[in-house]
C-alpha cells in the first residue's frame, strides 16, 4: 500500500481567490477616494446670485399683486 499524498491544490486556489479579493478591494477603495477628493460641481441652487434673487423677488411681488383670472378688474381698481 502506498501512503496517501496530500494535495496542495485547494490551498493554492484559496490563496489565489483571497489575493484577487484583496486587490479588488484596494482598487475600489482607491477609486472611491478619488471621487471624494474631487470637488462637487455646483448645482443651480448653489449658484444663485444677488441679481437672480432680486429678479425672483420682483416676480413674486408681481404675482401677489396681479389679479387672478376669475377676478373682475373693474371692481378691483
Amino acid at each position: 500500500m502506498e501512503p496517501e499524498q496530500k494535495s496542495n491544490g485547494s490551498l493554492v486556489g484559496l490563496i489565489v481567490i483571497i489575493i484577487i479579493l484583496i486587490i479588488g478591494g484596494i482598487y475600489i477603495w482607491m477609486s472611491n477616494q478619488k471621487v471624494i477628493e474631487s470637488p462637487a460641481p455646483q448645482t443651480q441652487e448653489q449658484s444663485v446670485t444677488d441679481q437672480d434673487a432680486a429678479a425672483l423677488n420682483a416676480l413674486e411681488l408681481e404675482a401677489q399683486t396681479a389679479p387672478g383670472p376669475d377676478v373682475d378688474v373693474n371692481t378691483v381698481y
